[in-house]
């Protein structure tokens, strides 16, 4: 018997290992053409990815992909892969949906940009209030700048100096939102490049589902606006507590604070997202990746008292230099991916096989684990499922981070891509998309399963 000095989220260190070395050296092996393409190619960029979070995966090197199709992806040695990442959200509806790669092809020849509006702005207008709520809206490249851009508004409207966040949250590389909570005191998120800007100065940070911590904060008169996610996503999936949501948006409203909510990743939560779904009223709504079939593209909406106190301040106000807006946002492109998914892609019907989809793999791998005893859980919101290596469920940012198992999750992710499913590499994130077939499911919950056993078996022997 193991000492359980020696264990990892009830796994034998040991065993865990042995188990991470053979799927890494498995991976390699497989991937020549890979090894040799990054070898030959990446000294070019800075650390040898094109982006610095790509080092992020836990394999031993990327995948290069070939071709995605659906809810696959080839990769250049000919492996395909069941994906479940989906792009970490952005290709939720699947890849290439044909209505938004039909909208491309059309689009291409009117135009890439003009930094002018076209017809189908218009429309879509329509179509985002009909699903998301009758907002103000404004169209950005990113959810990072939406959240950015929200702010000065919020800020603005309200003559106050910060924003009130959870500890854990994500809300793309915002300044203001690096922040934690540390012996109850906010601070810099460590970690964080480069920084000199003291953010105590425009941020204070709460727990999740803490709702004594958040009206500690609005009292204080300094706050501007809430910004959170309804569910927290960014760390370990931590579900609000029953009323936490109705409450919040009292405490915001009596002390005088904008609420934006953050739908980036809960769009998968249903049809209009879970703001929609659970009948949440924000002050100032948010959403990207996914919402324009995986363009770059993001939303944001104000209410229609928010967007009056914005156009009150904005009255006789010098033009330009707002600290908001990019050239390249609101391009004709993103209008023309944005109504093909709008109107055509991001359905209820989509969202209904989504739904039916992640049930599945969700009580798949809860069974898997309770078969083997080990200490997890599993938390489903719509069409997102994680697993999460510790008993649960979470209820704070503080629990997010301490359940947070790297090497275990890791060896993990590696040993399901070496069997044929891809899923996100942050915190296990598994996305069903509307063309994700049963059988890709079953495949990915058969090998969890299998994994587990070899795990845990071994470790309790």
């Amino acid at each position: 018997m193991t000492s359980a000095s020696t264990r990892l989220a009830g796994i034998a260190q040991d065993r865990l290992t042995d188990f991470a070395a053979r799927e890494a050296a498995a991976y390699a092996a497989a991937r020549p053409r890979t090894r040799a393409a990054l070898e030959a190619g990446a000294a070019t960029f800075l650390d040898g990815v094109p982006m610095h979070w790509m080092k992020d995966w836990p394999m031993p090197f990327p995948v290069l992909v070939d071709h995605a199709e659906g809810a696959a992806i080839t990769v250049i040695d000919g492996h395909v892969l069941d994906d479940f990442c989906l792009g970490d959200t952005g290709s939720m509806f699947g890849h290439s949906p044909e209505p938004v790669a039909e909208a491309i092809r059309a689009q291409a020849g009117r135009g890439l940009t003009y930094m002018l509006p076209t017809e189908a702005a218009l429309r879509v207008g329509g179509l985002l209030s009909g699903i998301f709520g009758a907002y103000r809206w404004q169209i950005a490249t990113t959810a990072t700048d939406a959240n950015r851009f929200a702010l000065r508004v919020a800020r603005a409207v309200t003559g106050r100096p910060k924003v009130m966040v959870f500890n854990g949250c994500y809300h793309g590389t915002v300044d203001d939102t690096m922040v934690s909570l540390q012996d109850g005191r906010t601070v810099a998120r460590p970690g964080l490049t480069g920084q000199v800007a003291d953010l105590t100065q425009t941020a204070v940070c709460a727990e999740f589902n803490d709702l004594a911590g958040v009206e500690a904060a609005l009292r204080t008169g300094e706050v501007a606006a809430i910004l959170t996610e309804p569910v927290m996503t960014n760390s370990c999936m931590v579900l609000p507590d029953p009323g936490f949501h109705e409450r919040l948006r009292d405490l915001a409203t009596t002390h005088g604070a904008l609420l934006i909510i953050d739908e980036t990743h809960t769009i998968s939560s249903g049809f209009g997202g879970y703001s929609r779904v659970q009948g949440l009223a924000p002050d100032i709504f948010v959403v990207g990746k996914c919402v324009a079939g995986g363009m770059p593209t993001a939303v944001w909406g104000l209410s229609e008292d928010v967007a009056a106190r914005y156009l009150a301040y904005n009255a006789g106000r010098a033009s330009g230099h707002s600290g908001m807006g990019t050239t390249l946002s609101a391009n004709p492109m993103q209008f023309a991916c944005l109504e093909a998914t709008l109107s055509r892609v991001m359905t209820p019907d989509a969202y209904a096989h989504m739904e039916r989809g992640a049930a599945r793999l969700a009580d798949g791998l809860g069974a898997a684990i309770e078969r083997v005893g080990a200490p997890w859980h599993v938390v489903r919101v719509g069409a997102r499922v994680e697993f999460i290596c510790a008993p649960g469920p979470l209820r704070n940012g503080a629990e997010a981070a301490e359940a947070h198992c790297p090497e275990v999750e890791g060896a993990i992710h590696t040993a399901l891509i070496n069997r044929g499913s891809l899923i996100a590499p942050f915190h296990n994130m598994m996305l069903v998309s509307p063309v994700t077939p049963d059988a890709a499911i079953d495949r990915l919950v058969a090998t969890f399963g299998a994994i587990l056993t070899e795990l845990f078996e071994r470790s309790i022997s």
